[in-house]
């Protein structure tokens, strides 16, 4: 059994680790002829890489893409896409005083009980660094998008408990933390400040808007389009809690203030998210992703260590205050790659 490979038709293979050689992936399933190259992967790439804002990590990685196979001519053959990335900025001493003691709200403890060893220098693949690949792969699954008139758009609608409005969200990528409301970047910024200066971390939450998407995508037991969503986004690692539409709302509403009335022009509301009965109804899917805090904060937390006997733990090394902005392009990444995936699938049915 292997949980490195996501999707059906259209499947990415990652491989590497934190402070490794390098990560990569390979995608299978890519129809021929999808304009490609390196340039249009590293574009989403810089979106994620670490060392930008104030709240990322002081790790300098250029995340330079390597396109290995798979591409011909700047189109896609068909065959298997191969691409490698480099690390080039790991500080794997950082976490020496680390190897045998548990990090609170990490994987240690759990990867310890899985596999019996593990990977001490910054988590190993659950480090938040494997999440590279992933948009790389979402590079690939944007440009197959595209070409069924599909787009997909993310941002942050809440940092900390301060909430912005989703005034433009297709501007968010030109904002700070992929804001869509220009009146929440400085208030998210004094925030970070205030929070990294007590030595902790914040989380937030960031809404995904695909558009476009065809009616009749998904199956309506176990592979729900909705379910497969949750899914992808809930696999990546600071990812505790998902909505779709209404999401939590929906528990305290009334059915006749959450149901969707349809007449001859269509659907007039979208408390749905643009999915029922797990199939794309035509609308805007709207999914919601509840991130948790970095787990790593520079105050004393109480834990223990391989040993079982209790310890003090004090992280040091580089790391983010907040996951947001650097996990948008990657929770867009894994929306991306559900819904290509889902259309192949609705293609091999026809």
């Amino acid at each position: 059994m292997s949980g490195n490979t996501f999707g059906q038709i259209f499947k990415v293979t990652t491989y590497g680790e934190s402070h490794g050689p390098g990560l990569g992936g390979v995608i299978d399933g890519c129809p021929a002829g999808i304009e490609l190259n390196e340039e249009i992967i590293q574009l989403e790439l810089d979106k994620r890489k670490p060392g930008e804002g104030i709240a990322g990590t002081a790790r300098k990685e250029a995340d330079l893409v390597k396109i290995l196979s798979g591409v011909f001519e700047g189109k896609t053959t068909g065959t298997s896409i191969g691409f490698y990335i480099e690390n080039t900025d790991q500080r794997s001493r950082d976490y020496s005083k680390i190897m045998n003691v548990y990090r609170p709200g990490h994987a240690d403890f759990t990867f310890d009980a899985k596999y019996g060893f593990r990977d001490y220098r910054g988590g190993g693949r659950s480090s938040g660094r494997e999440t590279v690949s992933r948009v790389a792969a979402g590079a690939v699954a944007q440009e197959l998008l595209r070409q069924q008139s599909v787009s997909c758009e993310a941002y942050t609608v809440r940092i900390g408990g301060i909430s912005a409005a989703v005034k433009y969200p297709e501007k968010a990528h030109e904002q700070p933390f992929f804001s869509p409301d220009p009146d929440a970047v400085s208030k998210w910024e004094e925030r970070i400040k205030a929070v990294r200066s007590q030595g902790d971390t914040l989380g937030g939450v960031v809404e995904v808007c695909i558009k476009n998407v065809p009616a009749g995508l998904g199956e309506p037991v176990f592979d729900k389009l909705d379910a497969r969503l949750a899914c992808a986004l809930m696999s990546v690692g600071a990812v505790k809690g998902i909505e779709i539409g209404s999401g939590f709302a929906a528990a305290d509403s009334l059915g006749s203030l959450n149901n969707d009335f349809i007449d001859e022009s269509g659907f007039q509301s979208n408390n749905a998210g643009g999915i029922l009965g797990g199939i794309s109804s035509g609308q805007d899917i709207i999914v919601r992703a509840y991130v948790k805090p970095i787990p790593s904060i520079s105050k004393a937390q109480q834990t223990i260590g391989r040993d079982s006997k209790a310890a003090e733990i004090k992280i040091g090394g580089r790391h983010d205050i907040c996951a947001i902005p650097r996990i948008v392009p990657v929770l867009k990444s894994m929306a991306m790659l559900t819904v290509a995936d889902f259309i192949l699938l609705q293609r091999r049915m026809g």
